[in-house]
């Protein structure tokens, strides 16, 4: 590179001397002509000579300069020619030269860029660097240019946590009045936070805040970690997190004084600090609705409010109210109607009354809603997510709402949603600009457990097909004693309505676990969901499936041979769900209900009726340090002809502290003493998860939790092998309810992999037949 440093050096590393030398000649050469009276020379120049160029055509350079032959010129206007050929950005050095009657113009053109190469990077890809830069081959090299791309690149690397890199362009000369620009990088190292500390805070620890930022702390995990970098446009979201945060418990004051970037001493970490005012949290005091409207019955719509008195302050509380109301006021017809909410202080019992006024809002129309950016999503995709159409009333709370539904979809990398005059007064443009992101995923994983050892599993899924927002999703696995395959096709909207179809396909073959025989399932199962209420939904399915249950073991129980062979369902089905967790109007509480139910019997050898529920509620104590949740769960099944299968049956597998299969009705009559599982179960799950003192970034926390429930009910106890010869009573299998009750200790490691969870348990009440387990290594998962 000998030749890239010096080869140049004359010729562009002086462009700015050069040029002032330039302007020296031109005034020098006035001066001679005329001492003393620069100031009032003027010329007149009946021919312009232009030398030096080779690529750019004479009558260009004239153009630029903007001197026509006779017409008269002065000093000031000889300058000013100059500088507008300079400013074109294709010449190195520009001389004018009055001469008589001639006006000599000699340039010297910059050279044309012959290839643009990146050497020295191995973090980021040529292909992801080139495209930042604006130099291209075969256009005229830039200084400024090629500047101000060694200046974009080290800004990559610096939002790749990378603040050390530097950047530096070099020059080689080539034949042709040619050159070729290569780009040297100097990674350097990831610039990483060492430590992330808080100032000001006195209701939440910096633990419980550092769980808040997308910037996390450095630790063993490091080269996994992407967050660990410090990234200043980062630091500007965690501001905006930390708001949010407090906002939502209450804190309405609370500021973001200063943030502060320290260098370590090594220059290879950072040390940020949050200079936080918190102030006070603020619950809600008295609630009002007014109106001067006539039409408006203030009573009426003060019932459909939800803020009580007493709750936590939180501007997403506001905010649901707020829309409830103007729902309220479209759905009686009333157009053009806005809730202004007026908040009022009671800093002595730190309340906020809030009183909300119904007015009248301006006479505002959406004229049109223009969508652009969208290279592969359908419009109808983007525009079902508007309430709002053409014609309708104008509603800003409305058009904010669509805009985070269109950023909530997941297809888009960006999304603006910004209002206009349109062609009147009383009318608004609203205008949709998207940038979309790949939707598609191909995932080849593995798995292990510790009763089903190994799998891999190859999946295919797109969440966006064919840009018409709909799920299209094929998974294959296989195991050490599993095969398993699955199809689904949804669509979120059928009819433009929020009214979701979907299809599945399944297939399953599988040595049961801990269990001497096989099973095979194959099925369908179309399905439709569609809203009930602001945060319930019901959804309604048909299945049909072939079992086939093969291979029992001689020495099994008679219950189980007497099951063997196939099976084929035809099931409707429903499953009602509530979750208050879509609505985040408590950020310390969710609550969850699911209940859902199968009726078998149209078509197919099986009928019953399968019922499950499952009620959950979690929240978070001691200033949001420690999770305490309760789940209670239960089931059974009604045969309404012939006697429950072992694919039929609950096993209660969810408990913690058994092996799979580990628990519930066994015949005990026969040897191998297969689990039967049994027609009802009821669990009931508590927990707590708390830190364990361990540096955040470890991603280490601990948990104490406690199982207590059974599985029993059998339609056939008559137990005991083919060929007992023993009186039925003494061969019958106990199904009675017999509790059984676990404590444990839970590990949670939340890696790169996902968030793994190591239970330690111990069976406090169990039945001498049960197998239970002392340790387990399970994926983490929530209710």
């Amino acid at each position: 590179m000998g030749s890239a440093k010096n080869g140049r050096t004359g010729r562009f590393a002086n462009v700015t001397r050069q040029a002032a030398a330039c302007i020296l000649t031109v005034f020098s050469f006035v001066f001679l002509l005329v001492p003393g009276q620069a100031s009032a020379q003027t010329y007149q120049f009946n021919t312009i000579q232009v030398e030096g160029n080779q690529r750019i055509e004479s009558a260009t350079i004239q153009t630029y300069a903007g001197i026509a032959a006779g017409q008269p010129v002065d000093v000031a206007e000889l300058n000013d020619a100059y500088q507008r050929i300079l400013a074109s950005g294709l010449f190195e050095t520009v001389v004018l030269e009055p001469r008589g009657s001639t006006l000599f113009i000699e340039v010297d053109e910059y050279p044309t860029i012959n290839r643009i190469s990146i050497e020295g990077n191995k973090r980021l890809k040529d292909e992801d660097l080139l495209t930042a830069v604006t130099s291209q081959p075969r256009r005229v090299y830039s200084p400024a240019t090629v500047e101000a791309d060694a200046q974009t690149l080290t800004q990559a690397y610096n939002i790749a946590g990378r603040t050390a890199a530097s950047v530096t362009p070099k020059i080689i000369e080539r034949s042709d009045n040619r050159v070729d620009i290569v780009f040297e990088i100097a990674e350097g190292g990831v610039t990483e936070i060492e430590r992330l500390t808080f100032v000001g805070n006195r209701a939440f620890s910096d633990r419980r805040l550092r769980r808040v930022l997308e910037t996390k702390q450095a630790g063993y995990l490091r080269r996994f970690i992407r967050q660990d970098s410090f990234v200043q446009d980062r630091i500007e979201l965690d501001k905006q997190l930390l708001s949010d945060f407090y906002q939502a418990r209450g804190f309405v004051d609370f500021q973001v004084l200063s943030v502060t970037s320290e260098v370590s001493r090594e220059r290879d970490g950072y040390f940020v600090t949050f200079n936080i005012r918190e102030g006070q949290s603020f619950d809600i005091g008295e609630v009002t609705v007014v109106s001067d409207l006539p039409e408006i019955d203030a009573a009426e719509f003060l019932s459909a409010n939800k803020l009580r008195t007493g709750q936590t302050y939180s501007p997403a509380r506001l905010d649901n109210s707020v829309r409830r109301l103007e729902n309220l006021a479209l759905q009686k017809g009333l157009n053009f109607i806005r809730v202004d909410p007026r908040v009022i202080r009671n800093d002595r019992d730190l309340t906020l009354d809030i009183e909300l006024a119904l007015v009248k809002g301006p006479r505002i129309f959406v004229e049109r809603i223009d969508i652009e950016g969208n290279t592969t999503t359908l419009d109808r995709v983007i525009r079902r997510q508007f309430k709002t159409v053409e014609g309708d009333p104008f509603n800003p709370r409305e058009i904010r709402e669509s805009a985070e539904r269109i950023r909530a979809l997941g297809f888009f990398e960006d999304a603006e949603v910004n209002t206009r005059e349109g062609t009147a007064s009383d009318r608004v443009i609203v205008d949709v600009d998207v940038i979309e992101q790949p939707t598609g995923a191909l995932t080849l994983g593995a798995s292990f457990g510790i009763d089903a050892g190994l799998g891999l599993t190859l999946g295919f899924s797109e969440s966006n097909f064919l840009g018409r927002g709909q799920l299209l999703a094929v998974q294959v696995g296989s195991g050490s004693d599993n095969v398993s395959s699955s199809f689904r096709f949804a669509e979120p909207a059928l009819l433009g309505r929020d009214l979701a179809l979907g299809f599945s396909a399944f297939y399953e073959e599988s040595n049961y676990d801990n269990a001497f025989y096989d099973t095979r399932r194959a099925g369908i199962s179309p399905d439709i969901g569609f809203p009930v209420s602001e945060n319930g939904r019901l959804s309604l399915r048909y299945t049909y499936s072939d079992e086939r249950i093969s291979n029992v073991s001689a020495d099994s129980s008679k219950i189980l041979l007497g099951e063997e062979g196939d099976l084929t369902r035809s099931a409707l089905g429903y499953t009602y769900s509530y979750d208050s967790r879509r609505s985040g109007l408590n950020p310390n509480t969710g609550i969850v209900f699911r209940f859902k139910q199968d009726l078998a019997g149209f078509g197919g050898s099986a009928r019953y009726l399968r019922t499950e529920g499952l009620l959950g509620a979690e929240t978070k104590i001691l200033n949001e340090e420690v999770t305490v949740r309760a789940i209670l769960e239960g089931g059974w099944i009604d045969m309404q002809k012939g006697v429950s299968r072992a694919t039929d049956r609950f096993f209660l597998n969810r408990m913690r502290g058994f092996e799979t299969n580990g628990l519930g009705p066994r015949d005990l009559n026969v040897d191998n003493q297969d689990a039967l599982g049994g027609n009802m179960f009821a669990l009931a799950r508590f927990e707590a998860d708390f830190p364990l003192g361990l540096p955040e970034e470890y991603g280490v926390s601990g948990g104490l939790f406690m199982d207590i429930g059974s599985v029993w009910s059998l339609d056939n106890t008559a137990g005991g092998p083919q060929s007992a010869a023993c009186p039925v009573t003494d061969c019958t299998v106990d199904d009675s309810l017999n509790l059984r009750a676990v404590i444990g200790f839970a590990l949670f490691w939340d890696t790169p992999i996902g968030p793994l969870r190591f239970n330690f348990t111990h069976a406090l009440k169990k039945e001498d037949y049960d197998n239970d387990r002392s340790f387990d290594l399970t994926i983490s998962t929530t209710f």
